[in-house]
């Protein structure tokens, strides 16, 4: 699942659960709206890396590296292998 911003998903013509295929041209992502989309935008509309990343919120923090979101990424696989590990135990004890 991914979330994106309303500024987004109304430039595409996306309404809010909407599905959309994202695919790679050229070297950017293509988001393209599947199913329901605003009757306004009746037409599919793509958007590039580029408009994508001008639309977003801008980021006032620390640089992040790649190595600190490969880290955050395997700390959270950690965390939420545990709590199904956890679960399962507690529903065989059950």
């Amino acid at each position: 699942m991914v979330e994106l911003p309303r500024a987004l998903r109304d430039a595409i013509g996306l309404v809010p659960g909407g599905e959309v295929d994202i695919t790679e041209s050229a070297g950017k992502l293509v988001v393209v709206p599947v199913g329901a989309v605003m009757e306004d935008a009746a037409r599919q509309r793509t958007v590039t890396m580029e408009q994508l990343l001008a639309m977003a919120l801008p980021y006032d923090g620390p640089p992040i590296t790649d190595e600190m979101m490969h880290r955050a990424i395997d700390a959270e696989a950690i965390r939420m292998w545990a709590a199904f590990e956890k679960q399962s135990t507690d529903d065989a004890n059950d």
